[in-house]
């Protein structure tokens, strides 16, 4: 019997999660010159472009109306999501920002209680205690006088952003019949491309034009091929982190979402001089020791509920 160490959707799963961690150390050392909407629509549109071209390839049906409403609704809801945690990477360490990203899987629970009616046992809700109070440990740092305002404004806007994509998660659950990735990695992109078109196309058109307003400053040119290295990347991440799932149980894979906060760590010392403090590793700990807990507890209730072994209930 041959040894194997790692099968291969997990390390399908690892480098997605890696790369995930390169977008945002790029998208941090770039949205303070580049402008942070001139980065979001020109990443969108190029994800946008590379998503439909695999829509067509793959032959996959037209979305029916409800399905284009649905995912137009989501897809808005996750622009503000990107658009909020983008935000947060210009003013938190990289570390700090994966870290209250991690808080949306306890979200998601009292959000699907909001929307669904899904009831909150009492380990999910200790859970969730627990796991904001490593939230707040992580976040405790002191930091320097003249970024606390800014630090404060990142903060706000990371947590809000890991409640958006927390409702983004609620509203795929949802849906009645099973999603098809194709489908919906199309609507993720499209739906901010053509949100951001103004700002990707029609302001610069117009600027062309010497018809722009006259607040409007053009993006550097120069930035379009790492615009176009972020859509790559983006839709990279979606079609690796499918591939995975495809050929694991989400219950092996779920845990390795975690390991974004090595390269958080590792990404924001080598480029960025960040050094992560131990109430930041504490307070992560607490965090992914809770989102555990939530995952497992959820599965062995369904387990119960089922009157089934837990290892007969599909994943």
């Amino acid at each position: 019997m041959q040894a194997r160490f790692l099968s291969a959707p997990l390390l399908i799963a690892l480098i997605a999660i890696a790369l995930g961690s390169v977008i945002d150390a790029v998208v941090k050392g770039m949205a303070p010159q580049a402008g942070l909407l001139h980065l979001l629509a020109w990443r969108f549109l190029f994800g946008a472009i590379l998503a439909v071209i695999v829509f067509r390839q793959m032959k996959r049906p037209v979305p029916t109306a409800e399905a284009v409403r649905f995912h137009t609704a989501r897809g808005l809801i996750q622009l503000a999501s990107a658009f909020l945690f983008f935000y947060a990477l210009m003013h938190l360490r990289l570390a700090e920002a994966t870290t209250v990203g991690f808080t949306a899987a306890l979200m998601v629970p009292f959000v699907a209680r909001l929307i669904l009616g899904e009831p909150i046992s009492p380990v999910t809700f200790l859970a969730t205690l627990i796991g904001f109070a490593g939230a707040t440990l992580a976040v405790s740092g002191q930091p320097e006088a003249a970024a606390q305002g800014q630090r404060l404004l990142g903060l706000i806007a990371c947590f809000s952003a890991a409640f958006l994509y927390a409702l983004v998660l609620v509203m795929l659950r949802m849906r009645a019949v099973r999603e098809d990735a194709v489908t919906i990695a199309m609507f993720t992109n499209i739906v901010p491309a053509l949100a951001l078109l103004p700002i990707s196309i029609v302001l610069p058109l117009l600027s062309t034009a010497g018809l722009a307003p006259a607040f409007w400053t053009n993006p550097d040119w120069s930035d379009l091929p790492l615009f176009l290295f972020l859509g790559l990347m983006g839709y990279s991440v979606w079609f690796l982190m499918t591939l995975a799932y495809a050929r694991a149980p989400a219950q092996r894979l779920a845990p390795l979402e975690y390991t974004a906060l090595i390269w958080s760590a590792i990404l924001g010392a080598a480029i960025f001089a960040e050094q992560p403090s131990w109430r930041l590793w504490a307070g992560a700990l607490a965090i992914i020791a809770s989102c555990l807990i939530v995952a497992f507890e959820d599965h062995f209730r369904t387990r119960r509920q089922a009157g089934l072994p837990a290892s007969d209930i599909p994943e």
